[in-house]
C-alpha cells in the first residue's frame, strides 16, 4: 500500500475515534463511527486476496447496519424527549435499540458471527486494530449511556458472549480466529459490569488492549498465523516465545499476572451488587477460554522435539524485536501490584 494512503487512513482512524470520544451530540458520535468504518476498510482489503475482500464486505455491511441503528435510536430518543445529548438517553425503546447497535459494532453475542470471519481475512496488524482501537468508540458510547441501559439485557448478552467465545474457540487452529473468540469472551466481562461500575469496564478494556497488542505484535514478529507454525517458532525467537507464553497466561486471567486484576475486581463488584450467581457463571465460563489460551501457550513454548508437526523448523535469525513488544509484554505480566492504587480511586 502507498505510504501516503496508509498515513491518511491511519490519521482518519485516529480522527474518527477522537470525534466519537469527544462528542456530546449523537450525530457527531455517528460521524466519528462512520469515519472509522471507512478508514479501516482499505486496511482490511489491502492484500487484494478474495478472503480479504470478503472480510471487508462483511465488515462494511455489519457496521453500516449498526450505524443505522444508532441513528434510529438517537432519533427516537430525540422525538420523545427533545434531547440530542448522548447522556440524556432516557427512552426505553431507544435504550434497547442502542444496546443492540453497539453489541453489533463490538461483536457481542448474538451479533458476533461477523467478527471471527473478518479477523481471519485481515492481516495480524489490521486484526490488532479491529480488536483494540475499533472497539474503543462503541465502549465509550456504552460508558456515556451506562446509567440508562438495560442491565438485565447486558448481563444476558455478557454471559452468552463468555460462553460462545470460549466454546467456539476450542476447536480452532488459526491464531487470528482464536484471538477473535478471545475478544468476544473479554467483551462479555466488560458488558456485565458496565451498568454497575462503568470505570471498571474502561480499566478492563485498557488492560485487555495492552495484553492483546503484546500478543499480536509478538505473533507478527514470529510470522505465526496458525498453530503448526507457532509450534516451530521457538527455533527462531526462543526468548520471545517464552514471553508470549506468559502474556497468553495473563490474557487468560491467571494470577499473579496482570490479566487477573480486572476479573478479580469485576467478580468483587458483582458480589457487592448481590449478583453472585452471575459472577459464578461467568467465572466458570472463563475456564473454556482458559483451555485454548493454554493450548496456544503449549504450542508456543512447551512443544519441544520430538513433536509430531510436519512443519519445517525455521532458521534462527538475529532480527531485532520492536522495543514496544518488550514494554507491552512487561506491562501484561507485572501490573497486578498496582491494584491497591486502583481500588483507592473513588
Amino acid at each position: 500500500m502507498n505510504p501516503q494512503a496508509k498515513l491518511v487512513f491511519t490519521l482518519s482512524l485516529l480522527l474518527g475515534t477522537t470525534i466519537t470520544l469527544s462528542s456530546n451530540h449523537w450525530v457527531m458520535a455517528w460521524t466519528g463511527l462512520e469515519i472509522n468504518t471507512l478508514a479501516i476498510l482499505p486496511l482490511i482489503s489491502k492484500s487484494h486476496h478474495p478472503r480479504a475482500i470478503e472480510a471487508a464486505t462483511k465488515y462494511f455491511l455489519v457496521q453500516a447496519a449498526a450505524s443505522a441503528l444508532v441513528l434510529f435510536s438517537s432519533m427516537t430518543n430525540a422525538w420523545h424527549t427533545g434531547q440530542w445529548d448522548i447522556t440524556q438517553l432516557t427512552h426505553p425503546v431507544s435504550s434497547m435499540v442502542l444496546t443492540s447497535a453497539i453489541a453489533m459494532k463490538l461483536g457481542l453475542v448474538p451479533f458476533h458471527f461477523w467478527f471471527p470471519e473478518v479477523m481471519q481475512g485481515s492481516s495480524l496488524l489490521t486484526g490488532l486494530l479491529l480488536s483494540t482501537l475499533m472497539k474503543l468508540p462503541p465502549i465509550a458510547l456504552l460508558f456515556m449511556t451506562a446509567q440508562s441501559l438495560n442491565s438485565s439485557l447486558l448481563v444476558l448478552m455478557a454471559i452468552l458472549s463468555a460462553a460462545v467465545g470460549g466454546w467456539m474457540g476450542l476447536n480452532q487452529t488459526q491464531v487470528r480466529k482464536i484471538l477473535a473468540f478471545s475478544s468476544i469472551s473479554h467483551l462479555g466481562w466488560m458488558a456485565i459490569i458496565i451498568t454497575y461500575y462503568p470505570k471498571l469496564t474502561l480499566l478492563n478494556f485498557y488492560l485487555y488492549a495492552v495484553m492483546t497488542t503484546a500478543v499480536f505484535l509478538a505473533l507478527n514478529s514470529m510470522k505465526a498465523l496458525s498453530l503448526p507454525t507457532l509450534m516451530t517458532a521457538w527455533t527462531k525467537t526462543p526468548s520471545l516465545s517464552a514471553m508470549l507464553l506468559l502474556t497468553l497466561l495473563s490474557l487468560a486471567g491467571l494470577p499473579p499476572l496482570t490479566g487477573f486484576l480486572p476479573k478479580w475486581l469485576i467478580i468483587q463488584e458483582l458480589t457487592k451488587q448481590d449478583m453472585a450467581p452471575a459472577a459464578t457463571i461467568i467465572s466458570l465460563l472463563s475456564l473454556l477460554s482458559l483451555f485454548f489460551y493454554l493450548r496456544l501457550a503449549y504450542c508456543t513454548a512447551i512443544t519441544l522435539p520430538p513433536h509430531t508437526t510436519n512443519q519445517i523448523k525455521q532458521w534462527r535469525i538475529n532480527k531485532p524485536v520492536n522495543i514496544l513488544v518488550a514494554i507491552l509484554v512487561t506491562m501484561s505480566i507485572i501490573l497486578l501490584p498496582i491494584s491497591p492504587m486502583i481500588l483507592s480511586i473513588p
